[in-house]
């Protein structure tokens, strides 16, 4: 008869996450990434300052993206459907979903995000980082596309959003 040993729980302090900035109105704060959680999930917290490009359009084809406002006022580009969601909503983006997000005009937006099943995340937010200080090209967010599952695209209707 085979035993069952279950995994130990993961816990990540706040004094041990690693906080990023991958703009100058973006803090990303590091809490669990797939190899921690034996490909469960992926989870981090992201605080989106007033005037924050958020996230651009994109998808990813392996796992499905959960915002939850922990605090202020996300817009979420889902499909073609901008919603806005206040503290305590939470919207749920299927794999294949073009999707985006950014605090709404005016607002920041403090969210925790998860990805299930779990992608190894981490390097893409470190990658954005290195871009955001000139320590790394620009390119190479593209060329990791296949790598972390983010798959750019053009949206008029983000564009919009953003030019309003």
């Amino acid at each position: 008869m085979t035993t069952i040993q279950p995994q130990p729980p993961v816990l990540v302090t706040a004094a041990d996450a690693e906080v990023l900035a991958d703009g100058p109105t973006s803090l990303i704060t590091l809490l669990a990434d797939s190899d921690a959680t034996h490909g469960a999930l992926t989870v981090n917290r992201s605080l989106l300052r007033e005037g924050s490009p958020g996230a651009p359009p994109h998808f990813h084809t392996r796992a499905t993206e959960t915002f939850f406002v922990i605090d202020g006022t996300l817009q979420v580009l889902a499909g073609e459907e901008i919603l806005t969601l206040h503290r305590g909503d939470l919207v749920v983006v299927p794999p294949h979903l073009p999707h985006a997000f950014a605090p709404a005009p005016g607002e920041e937006a403090d969210i925790l995000v998860t990805f299930t099943p779990g992608i190894m995340r981490f390097d893409y937010y470190r990658l954005l980082e290195r871009v955001y200080r000139g320590e790394a090209d620009p390119k190479e967010i593209g060329a990791s596309s296949e790598q972390f599952d983010n798959r750019y695209f053009d949206s008029p209707v983000w564009r919009e959003r953003a030019a309003g």
